[in-house]
């Protein structure tokens, strides 16, 4: 992906090395394919990663405790400074797209940070994954995500990073076309499993606006290549439920699913990339047997 001379967003708070928390008993590693179940549920995350043995089991109880400032590796520098101008990209790709919806774009925060941070929706640890918090209107990435995504999953690229950061952007989309907000009332009233089906709605949509940013980015830049889409896709592959619950336990539980199919993640995914086309969007009144 070509980003060179590309602006940095300054809607950035970067507060790695000052989130506290040191990794013990094994760490992101021991559970990263367990946490990466619960990532990208929105409202869920953090019941998911409390069922994963929550924040004191990783960190030791070391929760908030500053850690030393060091200096960042160039890679870490490098990961910094691509998110950065991804935030930029979608700042200035939905800012055209909701102009030409009659609508006025207000970017989110990204923060970045090292082992835990508190945020409007509560603690978050780094193990959890990416995340989008709508209280704050902020998405939350700790780097090493991405280092855990090429060890554990074999997902590795910049526009698979990229795909990530663009996804949780999408939520700040939903929120504030109002879906986001909407769903999660109606799972509030829903048992668990009729719960997952909405939140399975939720993240396709926004890996549909993923594929729109990376629609209308390239369209403006000519930044991406075959080999970046295959990167993306392949990304929306082994984060898919069945392949993740596959992967940790041998088999899958269609009824716990809150992400998707590794199918129904490619073909949103993909939907987005080729068209563009935000009237697609609707990934909550057609059949379940269409997602």
């Amino acid at each position: 992906m070509n980003l060179s001379g590309r602006r940095e967003s300054t809607n950035v708070d970067d507060r790695r090395g000052m989130s506290g928390g040191k990794i013990a008993g094994g760490g992101i590693g021991a559970i990263v394919i367990a946490c990466l179940i619960a990532w990208m549920t929105g409202g869920d995350i953090f019941q998911a990663f409390q069922s994963a043995g929550g924040l004191e089991a990783i960190t030791g109880g070391n929760v908030g405790v500053p850690t030393e400032q060091r200096e960042f590796t160039e890679e870490e520098q490098a990961l910094a400074l691509f998110s950065k101008q991804i935030l930029a990209s979608t700042e200035d790709v939905w800012g055209q797209v909701f102009e030409q919806m009659g609508k006025t774009y207000i970017p989110p925060r990204m923060v970045l940070y090292t082992g835990s941070v508190q945020t409007g929706c509560g603690q978050g640890n780094a193990s959890v994954g990416p995340f989008y918090c709508s209280a704050d209107q902020a998405l939350y990435i700790d780097l090493s995500f991405f280092q855990s995504m090429k060890s554990q999953l074999g997902a590795d690229g910049d526009f698979a990073y990229a795909y990530v950061i663009a996804h949780e952007v999408g939520h700040h989309v939903e929120y504030l076309m109002g879906d986001l907000d909407r769903c999660h009332q109606q799972m509030a009233g829903m048992s668990q499993t009729d719960a997952n089906r909405v939140s399975v709605r939720i993240e396709l949509q926004a890996d549909f606006y993923a594929g729109v940013w990376g629609y209308h980015e390239n369209k403006t830049f000519r930044s991406l290549d075959d080999g970046d889409l295959m990167e993306a896709i392949n990304c929306a592959k082994v984060i898919g439920d069945n392949y993740l619950q596959e992967k940790a336990r041998g088999y899958s539980s269609p009824e716990s699913f809150t992400h998707g199919t590794s199918a129904q993640r490619m073909r949103w995914l993909k939907l987005g990339l080729q068209t563009g086309d935000m009237n697609r969007r609707d990934t909550y009144s057609i059949p379940e047997s269409q997602l």
